[in-house]
């Protein structure tokens, strides 16, 4: 920090932050005695607080966003030049760097064709729904408008998106919900017992039970399958071996449209430009946020076949045809300019290649740490996006107790290290460690957050 900005010169922006901000995914009750945390400043993959304090941000801006860390001048030069020349058109109409960044991207998705705009991740699950439901209604009288979702997975925040979501705490007290989703099973082979899942071939069994929720309801009543590459929020959950052939198997069986959410894992998270790349599948919608400008503008993406795209241009005298659908946001140009941008920097600094070496050097220094404290039941997770289950007992695998979790997270906060956990999520379940440092991750930063997490278990559990 280059100590112009002082706890004294912030008093009064934490004043107002306290008497008028209402803080996301946050009890308030303790500001009443207490300060909310001011982020003021970042450089790379620090920040710090309103009292100067640096910490190593593991998380990508808290929700797994910021893929190429703080402070890029180029991406801010970028959106500076933009917004000068054309700040905003609507989507009805075209922008120069909206065209560029499709075709950029485009490029890195092999057998998708077309990108639709818009400025959340929940906004483009939401897109994609209604996508569905129109196909639905213009192909199969209406019927075949049924969308499945995972349990544990998470898709966005509207009440749609809630709906589509596999985390009851995330969902509680915000229904009723919208009709026609319907839920699968997950496929974390760790919880494998609780499903009296079979101890061989687990992935495919897992499949499976997709499989057996579609012949309940009906194929002929399901228009979709929207699933995460790898869970997030829902426990860092990578699919296990078998599972996502499977998968793609039984929605080409079915004729069922598959929708990967690629809100968390895309632009690089787990090494590969999206996530589902690192398994060999085929979507027909793809959607992505948070890393597509790595925070620096709001901008997300839903990607689709050309064979989705023409079933909205296939009957021009029909005036219902088309996808009648805008996100007023999504005619922003700051958020393509900033994407663009973005992916030279992954490109030019070879990120993908670096995430996978850290990804790496994360995962064996978590297991390492597993040898050393009992309380890690299991490491799981792609690239730099990994995770530590925590359980009181390794062989019943029972889950601990969430406060001793945050208590954790709690005391590498303190060492000025921010990690994350699963919250409010899963019922008994929320025992995760959350890591998803920025792609730019050198050897001395994973280590510092292994280091960290050393200390605090050493803490935390004696």
């Amino acid at each position: 920090m280059d100590g112009t900005a002082h706890e004294n010169d912030l008093s009064r922006i934490v004043a107002a932050d306290k008497a008028h901000v209402w803080h996301h995914l946050i009890q308030h009750k303790p500001f009443e005695t207490n300060d909310p945390r001011i982020i003021v400043e970042g450089k790379d993959m620090r920040v710090w607080d309103q009292n100067g304090k640096e910490h190593l941000d593991a998380v990508s801006g808290g929700v797994w966003t910021v893929n190429v860390g703080y402070g890029r001048e180029s991406i801010a030069r970028a959106v500076y030049d933009q917004l000068l020349k054309l700040n905003y058109f609507a989507g009805s109409a075209g922008s120069i760097p909206g065209a560029v960044f499709a075709e950029k991207l485009i490029d890195k998705m092999p057998g998708l064709s077309r990108v639709y705009y818009m400025n959340s991740g929940s906004e483009a699950n939401e897109k994609a729904f209604k996508m569905v439901r129109q196909i639905a209604h213009k192909r199969y009288g209406g019927k075949k408008h049924k969308i499945l979702y995972r349990d544990r997975d998470y898709h966005g925040t509207t009440i749609s998106c809630l709906s589509a979501g596999g985390q009851e705490e995330r969902n509680a007290q915000y229904g009723p919900y919208t009709p026609g989703f319907v839920k699968v099973p997950h496929c974390l082979e760790y919880r494998a017992g609780d499903q009296g899942a079979p101890t061989e071939n687990y992935g495919e069994w897992a499949a499976d039970q997709i499989e057996e929720v579609i012949l309940r309801e009906g194929p002929d009543s399901i228009g979709a399958l929207c699933l995460e590459p790898v869970t997030a929020g829902g426990g860092v959950i990578a699919p296990p071996t078998g599972y996502w052939e499977k998968v793609q198997d039984i929605c080409r069986r079915h004729d069922i449209l598959l929708h990967i959410d690629e809100v968390v894992c895309g632009v690089g998270r787990t090494g590969t430009w999206f996530g589902y790349q690192q398994y060999g599948i085929q979507p027909d919608m793809v959607t992505m946020a948070k890393g597509v400008a790595s925070g620096y503008a709001a901008i997300a993406c839903l990607a689709t076949t050309e064979q989705v795209f023409e079933m909205f241009k296939d009957d021009a005298s029909d005036p219902l045809n088309y996808f009648r659908d805008i996100s007023t946001f999504g005619g922003c140009t700051a958020g393509p300019a900033a994407a663009i941008e973005n992916m030279r920097i992954i490109e030019d600094e070879d990120l993908l290649a670096n995430t996978t070496a850290m990804g790496d050097r994360l995962h064996n220094n978590l297991l390492a740490l597993m040898e050393k404290h009992a309380v890690i039941g299991e490491v799981r997770g792609k690239g730099l996006f990994m995770g530590a289950e925590l359980v009181a007992d390794r062989q019943t695998r029972e889950p601990m107790d969430e406060k001793k979790v945050q208590a954790v997270v709690g005391d590498c906060m303190a060492q000025g290290v921010i990690i994350g956990a699963t919250n409010r999520s899963v019922p008994g379940y929320n025992n995760t460690l959350c890591f998803s440092p920025a792609l730019i991750a050198k050897p001395g930063d994973i280590d510092a957050i292994t280091d960290a997490v050393d200390d605090a278990l050493k803490r935390v559990f004696g």
